[in-house]
């Protein structure tokens, strides 16, 4: 049993996570979190990635030492469980220490200047901030991050002139801490914030700039940013005084200091991202006196599409990355402000993905009120189809790749085609109330004419796509309905149809697979099994089906009177979501709450090859119509192309 190897990640999560995308020091990667793992992607011309695989649930946040030697990450576990910190030594892309001691989650971590203490900080079943010692690789000590009247502390950085020095701040609460590592303690000092009340979302240091002004900014969901003096612990002065940020200041990054003051970039929870000047003079009785305003050089706001979760720099500032909270990666230049939009993902699970017939350079995904196209060559988004507050299930495409039917959970089916300009989907049809429960699978004949669907209801239809001429010689399409086959007492979750088009197998949550007779419309075998079916595949010569479910085993059917041939253990917990079979029908594919995905030899029954890089459960699994390569997507958004071995 051999392992399967990814060749590329598309990837969800990277910009879920507060401050989760980061600029190595070597400024030739960037790391983020995926899940339960971390992507080191290299954004020189290669674009190659590794993943750290070592977290147990989802990464919570991340950190990078001054150095780039080391790695540090979070996450969180369960409710009674203690939440694990993993520390990664970059060059061997290795785990060398795991600490087990905040519970439920890890809500920060981060190196001191030099590498020489790790501080994290508990999420809100915990509420305690530990300091761990990098030579010894215990901890030190630990405190309760606020005071009992404070709400939660959420966020974490640490001085840049020293290695005891770090600040805290949260709902209601910020606190400069000192470390005594000979006393085994940790000092807070709460700051004076002379009558504001403050939740505070991101914390920026900037003491290392001006030696008679230590200070650091703290953007808040009011929509401030407070300048704290490290020295006094006191509130120096808050910006902008009106006109303040819409949706809360949700990134800080430092840039330069010019002689207009503090060169800051701003990000927003309303997708903003600007950069500012803040001056800063004494008048007199040390009165402080600020000026704050846009970079008058510098462009126009830039208006991302959905909130800032990061703003990473690449080097001195030259060049910094922006990540969003719907998966966008944006690469501003500093001199003129420019941007690109580099990086797409999904912002919620993958239900369904599909590859037109006889392409394998192009995939279409589909999620809650998108679908999108995805060139796989180059990793990157090329069209993209939005209805607000629906959910696309399922996915089907033509053989000349003129219309793409989908199923949403509104009961419609969705034809959609190209536009002869820009290829870019547009809606040709609705069926209007297809099934009661929502739309859980669709197929197409191979002339494309028909579409057979089925719903949460359990029915199973078949419609037939008439193409007309309206009166004013414009081409329509409308969708007649042909048969309805009512047998499935549970949720269709799949519907594949043989070659012939005569005949389709569904299989659904009722414990059965049926195969139907489309032109009669009616039941012709069924087959019965204690289980939730999952997903169905034509066997050899299309004589046989295969079906997996959530008892984790793979029948072996025949399509003449629904006998079992034979049952395979297919994982050792969980159900198997999905299965998919090479067009020569020799081997196939499964994955599902195993997060595993297994390569199969068919006559054989024998797993091959084992490829371990999803951290969520898989959802669909598709071969390429040139078995060269195989897609998979999961509950996280996440998009894995792995190549595929010859079996």
């Amino acid at each position: 049993m051999r392992p399967l190897k990814t060749s590329q990640v598309s990837t969800l999560l990277l910009c879920k996570v507060q401050s989760g995308l980061m600029v190595h020091p070597d400024r030739e990667h960037i790391v983020y979190p995926l899940g339960c793992n971390i992507i080191i992607e290299d954004i020189t011309k290669e674009a190659k990635q590794c993943i750290l695989s070592g977290h147990t649930n989802d990464v919570t946040c991340i950190d990078i030492s001054n150095d780039g030697r080391y790695i540090v990450s979070g996450q969180e576990t369960f409710m009674g469980f203690k939440a694990i910190i993993t520390l990664w030594d970059y060059a061997t892309k290795k785990a060398i220490q795991k600490w087990e001691l905040h519970k439920v989650k890890v809500q920060a971590v981060a190196f001191s200047k030099s590498g020489k203490y790790v501080i994290s900080l508990g999420g809100q079943d915990d509420g305690s901030v530990v300091v761990w010692d990098m030579v010894t690789k215990e901890p030190i000590c630990g405190s309760p991050a606020q005071v009992e009247s404070a709400g939660i502390t959420t966020c974490l950085a640490t001085s840049k002139v020293s290695d005891e020095v770090f600040v805290t701040g949260g709902d209601n609460t910020l606190r400069v801490w000192t470390i005594d590592k000979e006393n085994r303690k940790i000092r807070p000092s709460n700051t004076n914030l002379g009558g504001f009340k403050r939740s505070i979302t991101c914390i920026e240091m900037v003491d290392d700039q001006v030696e008679d002004m230590p200070y650091f900014f703290c953007g808040t969901t009011t929509g401030d940013i407070l300048c704290i003096n490290k020295s006094t612990n006191i509130l120096q002065f808050e910006f902008p005084g009106k006109d303040k940020f819409c949706l809360g200041v949700t990134a800080i990054s430092f840039v330069k200091m010019t002689d207009k003051g503090f060169n800051m970039l701003i990000g927003t929870g309303s997708g903003i991202v600007g950069n500012y000047n803040i001056s800063v003079c004494f008048e007199k009785g040390n009165k402080v006196k600020t000026v704050f305003k846009h970079r008058s050089d510098a462009k126009p706001w830039k208006h991302c599409e959905s909130a800032i979760t990061s703003i990473a720099k690449r080097g001195a500032g030259h060049q910094f990355f922006v990540g969003t909270d719907h998966s966008q990666v944006y690469k501003f230049q500093f001199a003129d402000y420019s941007a690109d939009l580099i990086k797409t993902c999904h912002s919620c699970p993958v239900n369904d993905i599909i590859f037109p017939f006889g392409v394998a350079q192009l995939i279409l995904t589909c999620q809650e009120g998108e679908i999108r196209v995805w060139d796989l060559t180059t990793g990157r988004e090329l069209r993209r189809f939005v209805l607000a507050n629906k959910v696309c299930n399922a996915l089907a495409i033509s053989r000349d790749g003129k219309i793409v039917v989908s199923g949403w959970n509104d009961g419609k089916i969705r034809i959609l085609g190209f536009k002869s300009k820009d290829l870019s989907l547009e809606l040709k049809h609705v069926v209007m109330d297809a099934h009661n429960k929502g739309v859980t699978a669709v197929a197409l004949t191979t002339r494309g004419d028909q579409v057979i669907s089925g719903g949460g209801d359990g029915m199973v239809r078949m419609w037939e796509i008439i193409t007309f001429m309206d009166h004013t010689g414009k081409k329509e399409m409308r969708a007649d309905l042909r048969h309805s086959m009512k047998e499935h007492k549970n949720c269709v979750s799949e519907i594949v149809i043989a070659s012939s088009d005569k005949e389709c197998a569904s299989a659904s949550g009722d414990g059965t697979t049926i195969i139907w007779d489309l032109t009669k419309g009616s039941r012709k075998t069924v087959v019965f099994a204690n289980t939730l079916f999952k997903s169905v595949c034509y066997g050899e010569d299309e004589h046989q089906i295969i079906t997996c479910g959530t008892d984790h085993k793979i029948g072996y059917w025949e399509t003449y009177d629904g006998s079992m041939i034979r049952e395979l253990e297919g994982a050792k917990a969980g159900a198997i979501n999905f299965m998919d079979i090479t067009s020569d029908q020799k081997a196939f594919a499964t994955g599902g709450e195993e997060k595993l995905i297994k390569l199969w030899r068919y006559r054989e029954g024998e797993v091959t090859h084992v490829g371990k890089g999803h951290s969520a459960n898989i959802s669909r699994i598709r071969i390429a119509p040139d078995n060269r390569s195989l897609i998979s997507v999961s509950e996280d958004g996440a998009i894995l192309q792995w190549r595929f071995p010859a079996v």
